[in-house]
């Protein structure tokens, strides 16, 4: 028996409506905000790993190389502070450098001030890769946001990055692994 798709993703307008039914409570301009924000933040993740699968590497590569960009020149941190920095377990961030290092990503070195500890560093072709990833995504980011004009984008820009302080103050850990809130 061959596998048939599903059924279609309601529509937004639909959703609400459901909603509604089955909680009369509900403000459905909220849930249009919030629904809205959900799907668009899926289907961008979606749109983000095709862009990293062309590179070679998935969106979890994609976050590592991004971590040791952000930290600065030399692009370097420790396996620890990449797990922190990801919302990860210890041992998934190790599997993770393991595969980049055969992958020729990224480094993995004994800190020569401290034997001890280890600096992951991205490599030149990871730095390489990062920089086309980001190229690739700005393409599609523009594309996006095509619609909106610059005040546009201004407000939205100022509004969700509300939101997020928001969610930042009261949630101060939601960063991180859904097994920190547990």
């Amino acid at each position: 028996m061959a596998d048939t798709p599903g059924p279609a993703e309601p529509s937004l307008e639909e959703q609400i409506a459901v909603y509604q039914r089955e909680y009369q409570g509900l403000d459905p301009q909220v849930e249009r905000v919030v629904s809205a924000l959900s799907r668009l933040n899926r289907r961008m993740n979606v749109a983000y790993g095709r862009q990293t699968a062309e590179l070679g590497m998935g969106n979890a590569e994609w976050e590592v190389l991004k971590a040791l960009v952000l930290a600065g020149d030399p692009y370097c941190l420790g396996p620890g502070d990449l797990a922190k920095r990801l919302g990860l377990t210890p041992a998934a961030m190790t599997h993770r450098i393991d595969r980049m290092v055969a992958e020729g990503l990224v480094t993995r070195e004994r800190d020569e001030n401290n034997r001890v500890r280890v600096i992951v560093g991205i490599t030149e072709d990871g730095r390489a890769k990062w920089l086309e990833g980001l190229r690739k995504a700005t393409v599609f980011e523009e594309e996006l946001l095509q619609d909106l004009s610059a005040d546009e984008r201004a407000q939205l820009g100022e509004m969700l990055t509300r939101l997020l302080r928001r969610v930042e103050r009261t949630q101060p850990d939601a960063g991180g692994r859904l097994t920190d809130l547990e």
